[in-house]
């Protein structure tokens, strides 16, 4: 069977609006479907509940050429279940990449989990290990959990683009949103989905801030650089429609003119500038990175810097805290320019 993800809007809040279907009939997946709509109830982004429809589809199609069945009971679960298909996903060609298989492997295990909570443990020997679980709340004592299987993924590491490369590309843009948009990844270190998210009232220009909705739909607010308000000042005074919409981005011309702009438009939008510029690796998220890594070379606070990126957690914000060889020079050079301790076998 040829299965695949469909849009379905509804009115009702509790429903997913992204259904795995089987295409040639039309009839849903349920299992899979079910568990959507949970995630919908706990108001995860649009974006989240489309990636989690995506990577549960992949696991369907396993399961299916697998067990010669789409429906998943407890008894069909079992110890191995998520060790043979991250042992299935290890084979793809071309290779993926250890951070997208365990990416795929965690949405599969927290959805089983949630919807057979008694079905045995995956257990993979040397792709999990055991640790002790803190008790909701702190009331209760601990107790003994399994991580998720994973296999080994590189270390990340960052690459920001160079003086040059940002001008190159800044270069090659010739509308004002454009430069509105690449501004504020490059000044305010906005995920691609946080730009198109955005609203005109989420633009408070005489506070010189902007309100954003990042993951999890959680809002801060960032304080504008004076550059980023001139370009989205010019935007909203030169280009952009005069119409209702509430989207702060819109398609300025075409049939969609006046509709918000896509995330198939952004991307769209870089790959033709990446061609122009030459900038081969310059993308959405890459700005992002560079912000970033511009932040931390002025000397932000850590606290500031994952204040200001929207993260969770701090462990995500020390990936940037990177320093370059002669930057160790230069730290170890003004520390122990600075240290009093007498050095041994020198006289007083």
């Amino acid at each position: 069977m040829i299965f695949g993800v469909t849009h379905q809007s509804s009115d009702n809040p509790a429903r997913c609006p992204y259904r795995v279907i089987v295409k040639a009939t039309g009839r849903e997946i349920d299992w899979i479907n079910r568990y959507l709509d949970y995630e919908t109830v706990r108001r995860l982004a649009d974006h989240t509940l489309q990636t989690y429809a995506n990577e549960l589809l992949y696991f369907l199609r396993w399961w299916e050429s697998v067990h010669h069945t789409d429906t998943i009971a407890k008894e069909k679960l079992t110890e191995s279940t998520l060790l043979d298909y991250v042992l299935f996903l290890s084979g793809q060609q071309p290779p993926l990449s250890g951070s997208t298989i365990n990416t795929r492997v965690a949405i599969v295990d927290k959805a089983l989990r949630h919807l057979f909570p008694d079905a045995p443990h995956p257990i993979a020997p040397g792709f999990q290990r055991t640790y002790w679980q803190r008790a909701p709340m702190g009331i209760g004592k601990p107790r003994l959990a399994l991580s998720r299987p994973r296999v080994r993924a590189p270390k990340r590491t960052i690459t920001p683009l160079s003086v040059d490369e940002v001008a190159r590309f800044w270069s090659s843009f010739r509308t004002s949103r454009d430069l509105a948009i690449v501004g504020l990844m490059l000044l305010q270190g906005l995920r691609s989905q946080e730009i198109l998210d955005l609203n005109q009232n989420d633009l408070l220009l005489p506070e010189a801030q902007i309100r954003v909705r990042g993951k999890g739909n959680k809002t801060r607010f960032l304080p504008l650089a004076p550059e980023a308000a001139q370009l989205l000042d010019h935007y909203l005074r030169l280009e952009r429609p005069a119409i209702s919409s509430t989207a702060l981005f819109v398609s300025l011309k075409g049939s969609a003119r006046g509709a918000r702009m896509t995330t198939a438009g952004l991307r769209s939008l870089f790959r033709h500038h990446r061609q122009t510029s030459g900038v081969k690796i310059a993308n959405p998220h890459r700005f992002r990175h560079t912000f970033a890594s511009d932040m931390v070379r002025a000397g932000i606070s850590l606290p500031a810097l994952m204040q200001l990126m929207g993260h969770a957690n701090i462990q995500t914000t020390l990936v940037y805290m990177q320093v370059t060889p002669l930057e160790v020079y230069q730290q170890y050079a003004r520390a122990i320019a600075q240290h009093i301790r007498p050095v041994p076998g020198t006289r007083p």
